[in-house]
């Protein structure tokens, strides 16, 4: 097989696009696998694709206790069948007679179904010892519709100054394709790599400052635990935001999906809506925030069923109607994102049938995520070239090249990002498709890759077989 000469078919339009990177990559990816169906042999005899998180595409295995109950709610003959366990069949009949006729497909109200939607009360009341106001909170189709959909509120397009929006670095590349979108001006701070991608309150304030020359800066992102970096904010690190965006005036906006993602020794999850409320007046009284959570990154996987809430805390009573208005004009979360949105949050309890089958199953794949992070630390640790920052919650690793002028200059040679050619390289040598740190974000002169972490620890000894292998004939070829 002739070498994949990406860098002349590459579309010149698409050229300089931080995310046509992740677009390149996957094309060439479907390419290969496409030839490797049809016949043509390689070393290898699949292509991993380890650059997004799609739990269920890697060999991870849905949750049964979640498939039976979606089951059960969209084929109502299964309540009858003795073959799934009784609580599954109890859960769905529960959920199916709080909808309109008894269907799942009947339209639901606009923050979604009243008995669903108390379970995200409960959870937030036990997980930060506050009792939500429900009014403020909206089921949703992932946190990817959410995140728009606030921004859609927050960013003014028309006007002298547009709407500033902080955004971390490395960072997801689709959260600020939307603030663009929209009209508003991304605003970077870059994390502290060095001192593991933590948040430092000297980069928000050159931040904030340096914006304020060009636009309005209104609004704070924040994700926690970090992603695509696996930095687990402390629970100071996240009171010394909160007093920053009470200093500056900010909105800010909390991407909490990966909360159920913590591994990292001595790291804890901690929202920001319970930090909030422990520092007490006024900035439990006053700082407005938003905050989300998903099924997709939690240890469900449940990418394609779309579900997931936000809520809103200490907004001004004025704006709430407009805001329920908003959201029932635009859309309705789907009744089957919704469902798993309750089951993630109100599992099994241990007097249920199902209480066993769930605890192992999710236990076998928080193990899976947490000594695949440690592995990927142990083998980059003895590799020349490259580093490693601990991965303490999320499902991703972010290690970093150390590339030599001579790969950098042949990368430019090619007109492409070094890291983008070293991924071109390495999924054309070894069949694996990592991301490119170009997609989301780096600091200038440094290079990375993206690694998904949940799979089966078979298949990451795999990956890491192939990655180490390129590697070590990729610096020899540019020492």
């Amino acid at each position: 097989m002739k070498r994949i000469s990406l860098p002349r078919e590459v579309d010149p339009k698409l050229k300089g696009l931080r995310d046509s990177a992740q677009d390149i990559l996957d094309k060439c990816a479907g390419q290969m696998m496409g030839e490797i169906e049809q016949g043509l042999e390689k070393h290898y005899k699949s292509i991993l694709n380890v650059s997004s998180a799609d739990f269920h595409k890697m060999g991870i295995k849905p949750i049964t206790f979640v498939r039976q109950v979606l089951a059960a709610c969209f084929y109502p003959s299964l309540l009858n069948d003795e073959r799934l366990p009784l609580d599954a069949r109890e859960r769905a009949r529960r959920i199916l007679g709080t909808c309109a006729g008894g269907s799942i497909g009947s339209y639901t109200v606009a923050r979604g179904i009243k008995e669903l939607h108390a379970s995200i009360c409960d959870f937030i009341t036990k997980r930060d010892g506050v009792v939500p106001d429900p009014d403020n909170i909206y089921m949703t189709n992932g946190s990817q519709t959410a995140l728009i959909m606030v921004l859609k509120l927050l960013v003014l397009s028309e006007g002298s100054l547009k709407t500033g929006v902080l955004s971390p670095v490395p960072s997801y590349s689709t959260f600020n394709m939307g603030v663009e979108a929209h009209g508003g001006i991304v605003v970077p701070y870059y994390l502290s790599e060095e001192q593991g991608w933590s948040i430092q309150l000297k980069e928000l304030c050159r931040a904030v400052h340096t914006a304020r020359m060009q636009c309005n800066p209104m609004v704070l992102y924040v994700i926690n635990p970090g992603s695509p970096t696996g930095h687990v904010q402390s629970k100071d690190s996240i009171a010394e935001v909160i007093r920053f965006a009470a200093e500056e005036n900010l909105f800010l906006m909390v991407d909490e999906v990966h909360q159920d993602m913590v591994y990292g020794k001595g790291s804890e999850f901690y929202s920001y809506r319970r930090v909030l409320s422990e520092m007490g007046p006024p900035y439990s009284s006053t700082i407005e925030l938003v905050s989300f959570n998903s099924i997709s990154k939690t240890v469900l996987g449940e990418c394609g069923l779309r579900g997931g809430y936000l809520e809103f805390v200490n907004l001004d009573p004025l704006v709430i109607p407009y805001i329920h208005k908003f959201f029932s004009t635009v859309t309705w979360a789907s009744l089957g994102g919704q469902i798993a949105v309750d089951l993630m949050l109100n599992p099994p309890k241990p007097n249920q049938s199902s209480y066993e089958l769930y605890s192992q199953e999710i236990g076998s794949i928080r193990s899976a995520i947490r000594n695949n992070a440690q592995k990927i630390l142990e083998v980059l640790s003895d590799l020349p070239g490259i580093s490693c920052q601990p991965v303490n919650g999320g499902i991703f690793a972010f290690p970093r090249l150390h590339l030599s002028q001579s790969a950098i200059k042949h990368a430019e040679e090619n007109q492409l990002e070094p890291d983008l050619l070293y991924c071109l390289r390495l999924l054309e040598d070894e069949g694996l498709c990592v991301g490119a740190g170009c997609v989301h974000g780096q600091k200038v002169e440094t290079y990375h890759i993206r690694i998904c972490l949940a799979m089966q620890e078979e298949t990451m000894k795999d990956v890491l077989q192939r990655l180490k292998g390129f590697h070590l004939r990729f610096i020899k070829e540019f020492p």
